[in-house]
């Protein structure tokens, strides 16, 4: 029987009771599908309960294969390796005392001698110089991401499980892993935001509140599919609010009709020209047809307004977020940051950052690029004033704010509401639901404790209080700005980002969000 994973009426709630998943049904088979859906859809939450990590509330899995998982933190603990990653440190163990001697025959003829060049040469396939005894301690996130990958591969699963598998990766990384799935033969289930990955989709699968929807082909496919959707909603819901138009305007003039011919009536029987029997009849006759076209008027109101209603939750799903933001007035020429010969690093005895220079004017846009653990992340850290040079001088000459991955400014324990007063403490409770309504946080949605909200939907509040004020900082530096964040969400932000006219420092791997965004200069770090 060919592999494949079937969903049957799942349904999944948090344990406070509210809905993620709700009466899902979805078939998986041996081939690339992309899960795409809004922050907080349920994405990770479906892997979850794919690869058995979680139980739904309702509805049954039903796996015919074997599934290997690429989660979206590899967590690295003090003592663990890379071969924990692979999970055969007994088989590794044994190679170990066998090289050593100290194996017995039974032990020996148990042993995989070809066990760790399988692993290095899964570990070389995605670009890893690394052995099975590297501590994951000592590895950036993306080089334990791909040591990770590497683990999965070398097991040799029916369906790999992908949980934004390039979003920590390098440009090199992000190559190795459309590489690996473009040869991939066996199912491979991944959730991403990352344009180019989606392109190299057989399917892919959108949920939403409604559900889940398959759509065959890849990432263009799908959104072509998507717009004509939009424009038959948008078409659906302009004949319904038409509908509802003309439904009002009938009525109004079957009520007008309706009084004069009563009006007629009681002028006759004023002038005593019908006996008062039959007036009485007319009465009840048009009492009654009144009452006919009332509820029929009211009927198809009703369904006019069901359409318009359903029309325009469809338009709720398939748009985009909209950014507008105000100006910084920050002028052209103006000296934003200079960096003179800075060295440092958190470790002051092994600096990752020497003799760098770099000066950025005005509204000049520049991204930082290099390979995993070159320093990027550090080199932010050293301009915003968290770490101290060893040498150099740091100087950013206007007001900045910095949106880190983890999106620290955020205090965890306050409703996204809350935080954005704290950030903006002149603004008044509905200059806050506006602001926080562009970033489509609206009414409940805003008073969510961000503790509670998922990765994206954390990133996105914190976007919006950085970027939804009055007066936008007139720099803005941005550490891998779109790694959590949804397809349409990274589409808003791109287009927001456009429209800001302030400096923008930006470290990301993304190159079609930084062609988005307009940046003029990328600096090598490393």
């Amino acid at each position: 029987m060919p592999a494949s994973i079937t969903l049957s009426g799942i349904h999944w709630s948090t344990p406070d009771g509210r809905t993620v998943l709700s009466d899902l049904n979805l078939s998986l088979a041996r081939e690339r599908t992309g899960i795409v859906g809004r922050n907080g859809a349920g994405k990770t939450t479906l892997l979850r309960l794919l690869c058995g990590d979680m139980r739904p509330t309702s509805g049954t899995v039903t796996t015919d294969g074997t599934i290997a998982v690429l989660r979206q933190t590899v967590q690295a603990g003090p003592d663990e390796t890379i071969v924990d990653l692979f999970g055969v440190a007994e088989g590794l163990a044994l190679l170990r005392r066998a090289e050593a001697g100290e194996a017995d025959l039974d032990a020996l003829a148990q042993a995989d001698w070809t066990l760790e060049a399988r692993m290095l040469a899964a570990l070389a396939k995605v670009g890893l110089d690394a052995g099975p005894d590297t501590q994951l301690a000592t590895l950036s996130g993306g080089q334990r991401t791909r040591a990770a990958l590497a683990g999965a591969l070398f097991a040799r699963p029916d369906f790999l499980l992908l949980d934004e598998p390039t979003n920590n990766l390098d440009a090199e990384g992000r190559a190795a892993v459309l590489d690996i799935l473009g040869e991939w033969r066996g199912g491979a289930i991944v959730v991403s935001h990352d344009r180019a990955l989606l392109e190299t989709m057989d399917a892919i699968v959108e949920l939403t509140s409604l559900g889940a929807t398959r759509y065959g082909g890849n990432w263009s496919a799908y959104r072509a599919r998507k717009a004509l959707e939009l424009d038959a909603a948008h078409h659906d819901l302009a004949v319904a609010e038409r509908q509802i138009r003309e439904t009002a305007r009938r009525a109004q003039q079957a009520v007008e009709r309706k009084q004069r011919r009563d009006a007629r009536g009681a002028a006759k029987g004023a002038r005593g020209d019908m006996p008062r029997i039959l007036i009485g009849a007319r009465r009840e006759r048009a009492q009654n047809s009144g009452g006919d076209a009332a509820r029929l008027a009211d009927r198809q109101q009703s369904d006019a307004a069901e359409r318009a209603q359903i029309a325009r939750g469809q338009i709720e799903i398939l748009e985009r977020m909209a950014v507008s933001l105000p100006s910084t007035g920050l002028p052209a020429g103006r000296m934003v940051l200079q960096l003179d010969q800075v060295t440092g690093g958190h470790d002051p005895a092994h600096p990752v950052i020497e003799k760098l220079s770099l000066t950025i004017s005005g509204p000049e846009r520049v991204a930082l690029i290099g390979r995993n653990g070159a320093g990027k992340t550090t080199l932010l850290r050293l301009i915003a004033g968290a770490i101290t040079p060893v040498s150099g001088a740091v100087r950013c000459a206007v007001p900045f704010a910095m949106l880190d991955q983890t999106a620290a400014l955020l205090n965890r324990a306050l409703s996204v509401a809350e935080n954005f007063r704290a950030f903006h403490p002149g603004l008044t409770e509905n200059d806050c639901r506006a602001a926080l309504a562009r970033f489509q946080f609206r009414a409940d949605a805003a008073l969510r404790t961000v503790g509670d909200l998922s990765g994206g939907q954390v990133l996105r509040a914190a976007l919006a209080t950085v970027l939804g004020g009055p007066a936008p900082p007139p720099f803005l530096i941005l550490d891998e700005p779109t790694n959590h964040l949804d397809l349409d969400s990274i589409a808003a932000v791109e287009a927001g980002l456009r429209a800001y006219d302030g400096a923008l420092l930006v470290v990301s791997h993304d190159e079609a969000f930084l062609d988005a965004v307009g940046v003029e200069r990328r600096v090598w770090v490393g």
